[in-house]
């Protein structure tokens, strides 16, 4: 089990994790929920209905790690558009942006906060050296969430956009400053890679 999650009998996944894999793990979650802001202000309405058409921005992050978390809905696949096109793509993704982001900020912000408080549990059952990390199948799809949010953050920043980009990640010498941010990268993609494994039927 040791560095890959595992299905459990009757749902859900255990993966193995020591002390220091737990540390960098919550750090990392941490940090999203940093880069994703706060949950809504302590004054905002009690009114469920008026918070569900609460509007969000409508311009996109100025941060590409954001850029990449909540990316522009329309955009043209094939290439550059031209200006007619590139100004509807504009309006579209801004419409789009401002219903859709505060319910996006809110899932990736409750995925990090289960991962977190996951970990903060694990941690204080454990006696040392690490423990067993059990997950039950909805904190498991968190969890994936959360990991793919992270992994994105890194790559973001990292400037991976392809295949191409990992493969020469894997060749960088022990001595690059990149290099203890892309095993983090490599190891995460582990991590998911097999968690998706266990949800799968």
């Amino acid at each position: 089990m040791p560095g890959q999650f595992e299905p459990l009998p009757g749902g859900g996944a255990a993966v193995a994790l020591d002390d220091v894999e737990i540390s960098i793990i919550r750090s990392l979650a941490v940090q999203l929920l940093e880069l994703i802001g706060p949950g809504p202000a302590e004054d905002a309405s009690d009114d469920p209905l008026a918070e569900l058409f609460a509007e969000g921005p409508s311009e996109p992050p100025a941060d590409p790690v954001l850029m990449r978390l909540f990316p522009d809905a329309y955009s043209d696949p094939e290439g550059t558009p031209g200006p007619r096109e590139a100004e509807e793509q504009r309006a579209y993704s801004a419409e789009f942006r401002r219903y859709t982001e505060n319910d996006l900020r809110s899932g990736k912000r409750e995925n990090a906060l289960a991962v977190i408080r996951a970990l903060n549990e694990l941690s204080s059952a454990a006696e040392g050296g690490g423990a067993v990390l059990k997950l039950s199948p909805e904190q498991s799809r968190q969890w994936l969430g959360a990991l793919n949010d992270l992994r994105l953050a890194i790559g973001s920043r990292l400037d991976i956009t392809d295949e191409e980009d990992t493969d020469l990640l894997y060749r960088l010498p022990d001595e690059d400053p990149r290099k203890p941010m892309v095993m983090a990268y490599l190891w995460l993609g582990g991590l998911q890679e097999t968690l998706v494994t266990t949800l799968m039927p």
